[in-house]
C-alpha cells in the first residue's frame, strides 16, 4: 500500500517541512478545549491536560522546522494567562502586565511543557547509531 502526499502529516514546501494546516487547526482546537476560561478545576489540572496534548504533538512533529514551536508556546501560555486573569476578576484576554505577573518561568515551575525547548533538546541530543 502506497502513501499519497495528502496522507502525510508534514507539509513539504521549498525544502522545508512543517505540520499541515489541518494538523495545526486540530492542535489549537484541542488546546482551546483544555484551556477554556470557564473551565472548572485548578491551573495544574488544566496544564496536565494540555501537557498530554503537547507531549504527543511534539513527539509526532519533532522533525518539523524549529520556528513553528515558539509561536505555539506563546499562544498556549497566553491562553493560560487569560484563565488566571479571569480567576483574579479581570476581564478579557491577558495582555501587557499579565506577562510580568505570570512570566514564562511561572508556567515552567508548574510543569508546563515547552514545545520549543523540547524540540531544541531533541535536536541537540546525541543520535544512536546501530
Amino acid at each position: 500500500m502506497s502513501v499519497t502526499p495528502m496522507q502525510l502529516p508534514l507539509h513539504f514546501e521549498r525544502g522545508m517541512k512543517g505540520p499541515r494546516e489541518k494538523h495545526l487547526a486540530k492542535f489549537t482546537a484541542a488546546i482551546r478545549q483544555q484551556t477554556k476560561r470557564t473551565r472548572p478545576g485548578s491551573m495544574k489540572q488544566s496544564m496536565e491536560a494540555s501537557n498530554r496534548t503537547l507531549r504527543g504533538w511534539i513527539n509526532y512533529f519533532k522533525p518539523s522546522l524549529w520556528n513553528i514551536f515558539p509561536d505555539l508556546d506563546k499562544w498556549g501560555r497566553g491562553r493560560l494567562r487569560t484563565i488566571l486573569r479571569q480567576r483574579h476578576k479581570g476581564k478579557g484576554r491577558a495582555r501587557g502586565k499579565e506577562h510580568q505577573r505570570w512570566p514564562n518561568a511561572y508556567f515552567a515551575e508548574l510543569g508546563l511543557i515547552s514545545l520549543a525547548l523540547t524540540r531544541a533538546q531533541a535536536a541537540n541530543a546525541p543520535q544512536e547509531t546501530h
